[in-house]
């Protein structure tokens, strides 16, 4: 089969009688007491046949695992699909994947001080399934390296993910890693996707029913990876947030004015917008996104709406901007 291009992986040239792991190394023995300690079982201790890396078959008490502090919000659809799957087979057959947290205390969903000892980075909806239904242990892959944690939920695609949800949780994941990692944003870039996200993360956690893709198209062009550690950029990350914001005030401003005047387009901010935007008129190298988001906000307090006709909005293209989208 033809190799995908840019992959570089090289698989193991393990056989299945060469993944089970009769003996523990030092390193997975002691995850292995501290699973017991937990309350926890060791089932199987194997290696993952692409990299060779050890795992942990366990059993854990549900009480102690929870969701990444930067997951996602859960779905409560796919949960109650999962419940009745469950009801009538009357079996877990698809084990989460757990990493131990080696802080001494963890994060419940409510943001209070928790017991919880494991992440889970992938299986958070059968999680609530099973506590929902009264499970009272939950089967897991324990994965020893933490910081895979961020790696697997970059790649969990068991649910499609909207532009909000994805910038909330790659800030979520920005928020925790400012704590504990001494990387640069571009360390992140997989688990980030892109700097376009980051930002508007940032944004929507200060509103929520930001229009955020009436924005995206021009950060994917502008934005870019800051230089220097997580905890200086998160501060500058909070300012173009703000400068975001107020762009967007004040095209809410703009687009309040055109409703008085009796305009009732669903594309009155998509019209703002690009009457605003300079990109598609540059030619040669683009403004910073700090640039191009001031004179945008310029360009918005200034507009004359007494000069915008009815065939002008006509002719504006794509879907409407909604709110909270």
């Amino acid at each position: 089969m033809a190799k995908r291009r840019g992959i570089k992986l090289k698989p193991t040239d393990m056989r299945p009688g060469d993944l089970l792991l009769r003996e523990l190394p030092a390193e997975l023995d002691r995850l292995a007491q501290a699973v017991a300690e937990d309350g926890g079982t060791v089932l199987a201790a194997y290696r993952e046949p692409l990299g060779g890396h050890a795992l942990l078959l366990v059993a854990l008490p549900i009480e102690r695992v929870a969701p990444t502090p930067f997951q996602r919000d859960i779905s409560d659809a796919h949960v109650r699909r999962l419940v009745r799957a469950m009801d009538k087979t009357k079996r877990f057959l698809d084990p989460i994947i757990v990493v131990r947290e080696q802080r001494a205390a963890a994060t419940d969903e409510k943001g209070e001080t928790a017991d919880h000892r494991y992440w889970v980075p992938n299986g958070y909806h059968r999680l609530t399934a099973l506590k929902e239904l009264g499970a009272k242990t939950v089967l897991g892959l324990l994965v020893p390296e933490t910081a895979v944690a961020y790696q697997i939920l970059a790649l969990n695609i068991e649910k499609a993910h909207n532009l909000r949800e994805r910038a909330i949780g790659v800030v979520r994941m920005y928020r925790d890693l400012v704590v504990f990692s001494d990387g640069k944003e571009e360390d992140w870039a997989l688990e980030f996707e892109e700097p376009a996200l980051v930002t508007l993360g940032f944004a929507y956690q200060k509103r929520p029913r930001l229009s955020g893709g009436a924005y995206h198209p021009l950060l994917r062009k502008t934005d870019a990876w800051m230089p220097g550690r997580l905890r200086a950029t998160a501060e500058k990350r909070e300012s173009l947030a703000d400068a975001l914001l107020a762009l967007d005030d004040a095209v809410v401003a703009v687009v309040t004015a055109l409703k008085e005047r009796g305009f009732t387009s669903p594309y009155l901010k998509t019209f703002v917008v690009a009457r605003i935007n300079p990109l598609r008129f540059i030619k040669g190298e683009l403004p910073s996104v700090v640039t191009l988001l001031a004179g945008m906000e310029k360009r918005a307090r200034g507009m004359k709406v007494d000069k915008i006709h009815p065939e002008d909005i006509a002719r504006t293209g794509g879907a409407p901007m909604e709110e909270g989208e």
